[in-house]
């Protein structure tokens, strides 16, 4: 019986999402757990994608197997009940043996929060705390010229070869905090993102915030498909995969 469910965690005490040998990762803790409920027989979870260490999901999607059939609501339940407090399953339900968490994603965003104001120790690990002001009208420009379908080999992981690149971003946008005027979000939904992509793209734009770089920028930047012309890798914290769209 295959079930899909969505979930939230903080990934401020895990190595990412994807199960790693002797480290502490989000796929892993759930896996143990749903091996509890599965008579101690291991069950496999396929998430939508995975997001690195110290990175943030508001709505990861995933599906999984088990040998038997259990009312969605009670594993749902039984779940969060043994998983801790780092980890909330929403939302669980039965869907057909040929879905697939990965594979039928038509849309995700990702959202990155950054914070201009003075150093907040409370929010270090869920904010980017850049703590100066940032030309945030330049950085709205930028933004604009993400948009659309391009190759982004330039925001992506430098060491990691593909063979295909191309991306389409169907929004990217800055949004202004209303409670605080020192707060902004950097938010983008494509149809698929590649490894660093949302972290390269913001440490760029943040170098136009700077005054680093011109708006007009990003063009070269794509165009050049290298990744030494684009900025520097934003930090972990801030970012957040927002939600997973499936139709």
């Amino acid at each position: 019986m295959r079930y899909f469910m969505s979930f939230s965690y903080d990934g401020t005490n895990y190595k990412g999402f994807q199960k790693q040998t002797r480290m502490k990762t989000i796929q892993g803790e759930i896996e143990k757990k749903l091996a509890k409920i599965n008579g101690e027989k291991p069950v496999t979870i396929c998430a939508s994608g995975r997001t690195d260490a110290h990175v943030h999901a508001l709505s990861q999607k995933a599906h999984f197997d088990l040998d038997k059939e259990v009312n969605p609501d009670k594993l749902r339940h039984s779940l969060n009940q043994l998983l801790n407090d780092d980890i909330y399953v929403k939302h669980l339900e039965i869907v057909p043996d040929d879905f697939h968490a990965r594979y039928n994603v038509k849309a995700k965003e990702y959202i990155y929060k950054i914070n201009m104001g003075e150093y907040n120790p409370i929010e270090k690990n869920y904010v980017y705390q850049y703590n100066k002001r940032l030309d945030v009208v330049a950085m709205e420009r930028a933004l604009k010229y993400l948009e659309g379908t391009h190759n982004f080999k330039s925001f992506s992981k430098a060491d990691e070869e593909k063979e295909d690149y191309e991306r389409t971003i169907v929004q990217a946008s800055l949004i202004r905090s209303i409670k605080d005027v020192n707060k902004i979000t950097i938010a983008l939904l494509g149809t698929g993102f590649l490894r660093y992509m949302v972290r390269n793209i913001v440490g760029t734009l943040i170098e136009i915030g700077e005054g680093k770089r011109k708006s007009e920028d990003i063009i070269d930047i794509i165009e050049a498909e290298d990744r030494r012309k684009a900025g520097k890798t934003a930090n972990p914290e801030g970012l957040y995969l927002k939600d997973v769209f499936y139709s």
